[in-house]
């Protein structure tokens, strides 16, 4: 049976001289495998449309284990993130995330679009990569089913005015005194609390839109790199090769 359907190219595995087997995420299927034949040969009419990141329509053939790749009519190839390690590294990690979570129905539409505003905003360098990548781990995580607890402190419910303590294992608040009754430090400050509430609670179209200063950016993206983290319960390879390039916050 043929099908059709948008996809984004995940992962790309070379099997013999010019054929790969793809991991593609797609907004009805979830992940799915498929076999793209001559792909890798300049002159293939598959080769612009099964790269690695490329989103394409695809015409597939189902099998018994996999798909057939038949047509591949690239929309965007995210160029830009081929120009730019750091770029491409980061893309790494998020992909690689997608490909462990392995979203399906509902879940997986979200993750694509998340994805790919992702991939945008890394090639036309609108925001700095650490806010992108701290933006996609905790919405990913909430759209995954692990909404964090952000209301309020979780002992006296205190909302604002102080800093507070955000549990990683948990994902509950403590404000900064009923943490230090726990013998526990803050570890957000305002305009980072007000950044977590922003990307778990706001509507798709503005999660991204925010800006805070590198210190504060730094302590959010340190605590929602350890909340997926956890929720993944494995570390991710492509993680550490995107902090080897990326520049060093104080």
């Amino acid at each position: 049976m043929r099908m059709v359907t948008m996809g984004l190219v995940l992962r790309q595995t070379k099997v013999k001289e010019a054929d790969c087997i793809l991991t593609i995420l797609t907004p009805e299927k979830g992940l799915i495998s498929a076999s793209a034949r001559g792909c890798l040969r300049l002159k293939s009419k598959l080769f612009s449309g099964c790269g690695l990141f490329c989103y394409s329509e695809f015409a597939l053939f189902e099998g018994r284990t996999m798909y057939t790749v038949d047509e591949a009519q690239v929309q965007s190839n995210f160029f830009e993130l081929r120009q730019n390690v750091e770029s491409m590294a980061l893309a790494m990690y998020l992909a690689e995330m997608a490909l462990v979570l392995a979203p399906v129905g509902e879940e997986a539409g979200v993750q694509l679009r998340l994805l790919l505003n992702s991939f945008y905003l890394l090639c036309k360098n609108t925001r700095p990569p650490a806010q992108i990548k701290a933006v996609y781990e905790l919405r990913t995580a909430c759209v995954m089913g692990y909404m964090p607890d952000l209301l309020g402190c979780r002992q006296c419910h205190r909302y604002d005015g102080i800093p507070f303590y955000f549990d990683v294992d948990t994902g509950g608040l403590l404000c900064a005194d009923c943490a230090r009754e726990e013998n526990l430090a803050p570890n957000l400050d305002e305009a980072a609390l007000t950044a977590l509430r922003h990307i778990a609670l706001s509507e798709d179209k503005k999660i991204f839109a925010f800006a805070l200063k590198s210190e504060s950016l730094h302590r959010l993206g340190t605590l929602t790199e350890g909340y997926i983290l956890r929720r993944l319960d494995r570390p991710l390879k492509s993680l550490a090769f995107w902090k080897n390039l990326a520049p060093q916050t104080p």
